[in-house]
């Protein structure tokens, strides 16, 4: 038994539009890998949205390697991964179980990390574990901060930063408060970010949660004076948050990412003031009250929604075409720019162990 149904309308969609649009080659740079048995219990106070849990209980290696072989045939694909754990969690198991899937699967991974960690054990556990960096969330930073009022510091604290910098490693940065790219904290951490730990690799995930044009504000430009580092455009339809992407930094600073597994969600997004609003089909994630983000289609339109994949490929091809990139642009945002991140950070880390 399939461990989703693929669709007429899927394949349609994949033959259609993207097959020939990828290369032949991809590397997902935002994926998630665990286990339900990892999970504690229910965290009382969640400052995360809810829906993105109602769509797979877990992702293990096996069932991340089937996705990428459902939904897209013919292609080679491999993934950078990580844990996806809340607080109450065991993030040691589930650390522990990345390590060790990467080893044997030959994907490179991220260190979940916690802000309590100190710098000794943060990078005894990325050089004994094999990471090429680390992710990090909001819903790790100390309870008593709002999460409005959350800021990257609060769960990327200085000194964990610093370890990064001295390794060259990956970040893979969720940035947290309401006003998403445009938020001027936002803004000024990343610069100060970058400025005081220059050799860290920075990845701003889901083009800064800039999920609508709402989100996108005058950010690009006032980022720019940090140019080196890069965004995935995991889980994010917005075509128009794209084409400012690509616009503002090139193609080379973009990577492709699926947030998996929630992107085997079936859905489509659309905009609604100012906000972003998942279309599911009727009675596939019960109830759609239990998230603002959650809308039920009709049953007619249900049978005609697709993959999140697709509608996120789907999307960056549109801006793609808009924006002029060529084959060799695309090839670069769906792997070559991500096979050079990687192997950058690997060379660089082994330098620093071999230095150190």
């Amino acid at each position: 038994m399939p461990l989703f149904p693929v669709t007429p309308y899927d394949r349609e969609v994949y033959e259609n539009e993207l097959r020939d649009f990828l290369p032949q080659q991809i590397i997902d740079i935002h994926s998630h890998t665990y286990l339900k048995a990892f999970k504690g219990p229910e965290v009382a106070d969640k400052r995360v949205v809810t829906w993105p849990s109602l769509v797979a209980e877990d992702n293990s290696i096996e069932d991340h390697q089937e996705t990428y072989r459902l939904m897209f045939p013919g292609k080679d694909v491999s993934a950078l991964m990580f844990a996806s754990v809340n607080r109450n969690d065991d993030i040691r198991a589930a650390n522990a179980y990345v390590s060790r899937v990467s080893a044997q699967s030959g994907w490179p991974a991220l260190y979940f990390a916690v802000p309590t960690q100190s710098a000794e054990e943060l990078e005894r556990e990325i050089l004994s574990g094999g990471f090429v960096g680390i992710k990090g969330y909001l819903e790790m930073a100390p309870t008593y901060i709002p999460e409005a009022e959350i800021r990257i510091f609060d769960f990327f604290p200085k000194h964990q930063l610093q370890v990064l910098d001295k390794l060259g490693g990956i970040v893979m940065l969720h940035i947290p408060r309401n006003g998403r790219l445009k938020d001027p904290v936002n803004i000024a951490q990343i610069l100060e970010l970058k400025q005081a730990f220059p050799r860290l690799r920075l990845i701003l995930a889901h083009i800064g949660r800039a999920y609508t044009k709402n989100d996108v504000g005058d950010a690009f430009e006032r980022l720019a004076p940090c140019t080196d580092f890069v965004f995935d455009f995991s889980a994010n339809t917005c075509q128009y948050a794209m084409e400012r992407m690509l616009e503002a930094v090139g193609p080379q600073r973009a990577l492709f990412g699926s947030d998996m597994p929630i992107c085997r969600m079936r859905m489509r997004r659309i905009e609604e003031n100012g906000t972003y609003i998942n279309l599911i089909p009727p009675g596939l994630y019960g109830d759609p009250s239990q998230d603002a983000h959650l809308r039920e289609a009709t049953a007619a339109e249900g049978e005609r929604l697709t993959f999140f994949m697709y509608e996120e490929v789907r999307a960056f091809r549109r801006a793609a075409l808009s924006q002029g990139l060529t084959p060799n642009d695309v090839k670069d945002v769906f792997y070559g720019n991500a096979r050079r991140l990687i192997d950058g950070a690997r060379s660089d880390i082994a330098r620093a162990v071999g230095n150190g």
